[in-house]
């Protein structure tokens, strides 16, 4: 129950990661493509290394998404997949927040970012370990964990999407103009699609009615041959 558990938690916390990863790549893009315009003429010499965050971001972002998903199809790879997009995450996002602090004197939200990467690269190292590792059994099918892992990730994530222009808000107001919320009505859509169908699976996986989702593994069917 204990391993259940923590592979529920460790499918949860890369899911948020990676959903903030990505949208720390978006965010980026409007003061890397314009730093001037959104009143960030100080890192204008380095606009360079700036699209290159984004990148970085969004790269990052959409590895933590398929690590998620190859954990939830308990594929043998899912872990060191979830190690490499951790550790490109924390190393970009460390050299970014060294940078904004630098020339801008502030980085956040991008601190926030950093932390949450740094703390679930923490817990999939503590995988690991011995005891631990037999326990979660990352590799083997469970429908069960799969369901709730799955339901509350994209729940959360969706929840995310939904607010960020009041988590990151704060630090994206400009002359009045709150700039994670300019893509509102497209936000809320991917958001709102994401928290229904992870109620959705919760829900099912509470019940213990297997839903079909995204994520999951098609199974091959036996051929019956009569002759």
């Amino acid at each position: 129950m204990f391993g259940k558990f923590l592979r529920i938690v460790g499918i949860v916390l890369l899911g948020i990661t990676a959903v903030i990863t990505l949208l720390s790549g978006v965010g980026t893009t409007c003061v890397a493509l314009n730093p001037v315009k959104y009143e960030m003429a100080e890192i204008a010499p380095y606009q360079w290394l700036y699209i290159l965050y984004v990148v970085a971001g969004l790269i990052i972002g959409a590895m933590g998404i398929r690590a998620v998903i190859a954990l939830i199809r308990s594929k043998p790879a899912a872990y060191r997949a979830a190690l490499i997009a951790l550790a490109l995450g924390l190393v970009i996002g460390g050299l970014h927040m060294a940078t904004s602090r630098a020339l801008r004197g502030s980085s956040m939200p991008l601190d926030f970012i950093v932390y949450a990467t740094a703390l679930t690269l923490a817990v999939f190292l503590f995988f690991r370990t011995p005891g631990v590792w037999n326990q979660i059994n990352l590799t083997g099918k469970d429908d069960d964990v799969s369901g709730l892992g799955a339901g509350v990730a994209m729940i959360v994530g969706g929840i995310v999407i939904l607010t960020v222009q009041y988590w990151a808000g704060p630090t994206h107001v400009i002359n009045g103009i709150n700039y994670a919320d300019v893509w509102h009505t497209q936000m809320a859509l991917v958001g709102g699609a994401l928290t229904v169908l992870g109620a959705g699976l919760l829900l099912g996986a509470l019940l213990g009615i297997a839903l079909p989702h995204p994520f999951s593994k098609a199974e091959s069917q036996p051929v019956r041959i009569i002759k």
